[in-house]
């Protein structure tokens, strides 16, 4: 069983939902990135995704394409971010880490190489935002027979069709987009989503994480009472932008040990 399985199948015994924070691999300083994660991992993060910095992140709003920016500026590519893999993983070898990005930087450094240096690194799930389901079933199954979970989205606007597509090619989580439009938008409709997920579930097998729009507790509870994981990305971004150095990985991880208490406090209504 991959870890990002184990975890949710512990999550669900527990009668909880998994809390996937996003962060943006050398943002806002190039040497942070790892405290972040084992802050955030160690104040309640179930799974964390780790973004690729890309030159055009087509879906994420200004949050993470800004973040995406300096990272870049910084050299940060996917080279350095394996590597912080790997040095998380030589403190942390329990939370499942998924690398969230683009084709582009997979594709200039060799998809083997990727999925066999990330598989090595420590990476548990590649979600690869441009790779519709119908394109990569070969991409799927490589990442697969190294034990990597690939994740694919759903949207508002997914059909029947794409979604039983997903449902046979995904492992380890969906990541269900609640909105229409970019990373970091408003207007969460946490009822559209409560009427969403059981049509999806009738087709996805494996646990639905929603995310897009969640920027504090009372939403992150509102999401977590519908659906297997609560996935936040732009509200943590903005706040890590904000933070000088020295407090950076502590302001992530109280961020999560915030929204993870409400999860918690809210959960009975799961169980």
């Amino acid at each position: 069983m991959s870890r990002i399985a184990a975890t949710f199948a512990a999550l669900k015994a527990q009668g909880r939902t998994a809390l996937i924070p996003y962060v943006t691999a050398g943002d806002p300083y190039a040497d942070a990135s790892v405290e972040i994660m084992l802050a955030m991992a160690q104040a309640g993060a179930d799974v964390i995704e780790l973004g690729v910095p890309f030159s055009d992140p087509m879906a994420d709003g200004p949050v993470i394409q800004k973040a995406s920016e300096r990272a870049l500026a910084k050299g940060i590519g996917l080279p350095q971010v394996l590597q912080m893999v790997r040095d998380f993983r030589a403190l942390n070898d329990s939370t499942p880490l998924v690398l969230m990005g683009y084709a582009n930087p997979i594709e200039r450094y060799g998809i083997e190489r990727f999925v066999a240096d990330a598989a090595a690194a420590g990476v548990d799930g590649v979600l690869v935002v441009d790779y519709p389901p119908e394109e990569c079933e070969a991409f799927a199954a490589q990442l697969q027979r190294q034990g990597l979970d690939p994740i694919f989205l759903l949207a508002p606007t997914s059909t029947d069709e794409r979604m039983q597509l997903v449902g046979r090619v995904a492992s380890g989580y969906v990541y269900y987009v609640s909105l229409k439009g970019v990373t970091g938008a408003g207007h969460l409709d946490t009822a559209a989503v409560a009427q969403m997920l059981p049509r999806i579930r009738r087709h996805v097998r494996v646990p639905v994480g929603v995310g897009f729009g969640i920027r504090d507790a009372a939403t992150a509870q509102a999401v977590a009472a519908v659906s297997d994981a609560v996935v936040i990305g732009s509200r943590i971004v903005q706040l890590l932008e904000e933070q000088p150095r020295d407090q950076v990985a502590a302001a992530g991880g109280g961020f999560i040990a915030e929204i993870r208490a409400a999860l918690d406090s809210g959960q009975g209504a799961k169980a």
